[in-house]
């Protein structure tokens, strides 16, 4: 029963209007956050009692999707990846590989339609000797580092969404960071950095 309900919830997702809050503004696109679908397929997994659960392994992260009524299941699974953000420490860059490859599997499980990056003939961001600031590969760990700071500021940890953001310490990546952030999110970073300072 378990493919019958994710197929039942898949058109369900469909009748709802998501709107993308994530903004890719180099590349020229805007993206689905977790924020912006997950809640709604909660309500629909509770609605058809389906349970998802991610989960990382050492080579594998998986989504186990559960029927709770008759207790068959499916495995969605993407294999483990690495992040080398400058300056951040381990913690930091296993945390932006969970927050891309969890938004990832749910996106495969949905079907939710995304920009295809790897098509996309817009640009990078470059500077106006056509020098590329922040190759692709970076930007999307860049964008991945966005995230973790606005989910700390909607959590009300100030201090946590600093960390996120002084944890990159190249200039030009840290720039690209910033462009990435609502302007209240910065307003609070820029006020969290002056207490740090006093």
């Amino acid at each position: 029963m378990v493919h019958k309900k994710l197929m039942q919830a898949r058109l369900a997702l469909q009748s709802k209007k998501l709107n993308k809050s994530g903004q890719n503004k180099f590349a020229g696109y805007d993206y689905f956050e977790l924020g912006d679908f997950l809640p709604s397929v909660q309500e629909i997994f509770a609605e058809f009692n389906l349970c998802g659960v991610v989960s990382y392994g050492t080579d594998t992260a998986t989504l186990t999707i559960t029927d709770t009524d008759d207790s068959t299941s499916l495995v969605i699974s993407s294999p483990m990846s690495t992040a080398a953000l400058k300056g951040c420490h381990a913690v930091q860059n296993l945390g932006a590989v969970q927050t891309y490859l969890r938004r990832y599997l749910w996106v495969t499980a949905l079907e939710i339609v995304e920009h295809d990056a790897i098509d996309s003939s817009k640009p990078v961001v470059h500077t106006p000797t056509g020098t590329p600031l922040v190759d692709k590969t970076r930007l999307s760990l860049i964008e991945d580092v966005a995230d973790a700071v606005k989910t700390h500021f909607t959590d009300d940890d100030i201090h946590g969404a600093y960390e996120e953001y002084m944890g990159i310490k190249d200039t030009e990546e840290k720039v690209a960071l910033w462009k990435l952030l609502p302007s209240n999110v910065r307003s609070a970073i820029k006020k969290h950095a002056e207490t740090v300072k006093e």
